[in-house]
């Protein structure tokens, strides 16, 4: 299993999660990062889904990514002068020079860390590369229990054409291991290419949490304060909240 997306994968996020994502953290990740006067990093770019945007409307925003297979397409995206903003890196031992106003790590990143050693390491490598006052901005969703418990089995979650007349599936299926809080998720393309139907697997776990736990992640690390909040609109969790988006301030 790995958390680093295979150059299939990554040629098609792009197509797959404008159309799954945008709707729902866009307006929220790209205000927060415009809204702020200084020096941005988004961890974990991914192919430029919030980067590119931010950039182009003028925000000094920087990335990282751990996948060098999504950084490649990225950096393909941007003009040469620009590609020094983007380098392959961890959240949990990242290193720059400078420091920032607001650091985000959007749509799950932090779920990618399985263990709690490197969840410190990550909130306190982040606290040290903030100004003072600055903020970290995260979120994982809320667990459904239900869905722990059972499982998917090959859910289909896009099903589209990625050029005229050249079709793109994906399915989704999950096994949860719930002794060590993790879904292992099995992601298959399928995808016409030439005369020929292509197939490839991921395998990649994802590390789920409960409000409590984050609360006393958060407070292990260096940060002292921070809230959660239950959705991109600003709400404040509730029964119904499927997020939990979490916002520390050094």
């Amino acid at each position: 299993m790995d958390s680093l997306y295979p150059e299939t994968f990554a040629r098609f996020y792009d197509l797959i999660y404008h159309q799954m994502r945008d709707s729902a953290d866009s307006e929220f990740y790209l205000g927060e990062i415009m809204e702020t006067k200084g020096r941005v990093l988004e961890i974990g770019t991914g192919t430029g889904r919030f980067f590119i945007t931010a950039l182009k409307q003028g925000a000094d925003i920087y990335g990282l990514d751990i996948s060098p297979a999504m950084v490649n397409v990225l950096i393909e995206k941007l003009d040469k002068k620009e590609r020094h903003r983007i380098s392959v890196q961890n959240i949990i031992d990242f290193r720059h020079d400078f420091k920032y106003d607001l650091i985000i790590a959007p749509f799950r990143v932090f779920m990618h860390l399985l263990e709690k050693e490197d969840q410190i390491r990550a909130l306190n490598n982040v606290y040290r590369h903030l100004n003072p006052d600055g903020r970290f901005i995260f979120d994982v969703f809320v667990p459904d229990l239900r869905q722990l418990i059972n499982g998917i089995t090959n859910q289909t979650d896009f099903d589209g054409e990625y050029e005229p007349g050249k079709r793109l599936k994906r399915t989704v299926s999950t096994k949860p291991d719930l002794l060590n809080q993790l879904i292992n998720i099995d992601f298959l393309l399928e995808w016409d290419e030439g005369n020929e139907v292509r197939q490839e697997h991921w395998l990649t776990p994802l590390r789920y949490f409960f409000r409590f736990e984050l609360e006393h992640i958060v407070e292990r690390s260096d940060f002292r304060n921070y809230k959660i909040i239950g959705d991109f609109l600003g709400n404040e969790l509730r029964e119904e909240s499927i997020e939990f988006i979490v916002i520390c301030r050094k």
